[in-house]
């Protein structure tokens, strides 16, 4: 259940990412980004704890869509020639 967050242009900013947040593997930094919204919807947060994790949560997020980035320029797709070898070719390449 994520939420569309508004990025700021630091938040954005990877160099700026705090170290934790750049040795998550994907898995890890989704589950704390929605452990994060599940806590600003519960209302139960105060104001400035609120800040905070929203803060967090914006970096959890760039974190989240650089590894996805990362994860698709890697996908190739396979395909067999007309004489049967195979080749790797970018996912989003024609045939």
């Amino acid at each position: 259940m994520m939420r569309n967050l508004k990025l700021t242009k630091d938040a954005n900013n990877l160099g700026d990412m705090p170290k934790d947040i750049k040795a998550m593997q994907f898995e890890d930094a989704l589950e704390a980004l929605e452990d994060i919204v599940r806590n600003l919807e519960s209302g139960q947060v105060s104001l400035e704890k609120s800040i905070d994790i929203y803060t967090r949560g914006t970096q959890l997020k760039a974190h989240c869509e650089e590894k996805l980035k990362d994860a698709t320029a890697r996908i190739e797709k396979i395909t067999k020639s007309a004489n049967g070898s195979l080749t790797t070719a970018p996912l989003d390449e024609e045939s």
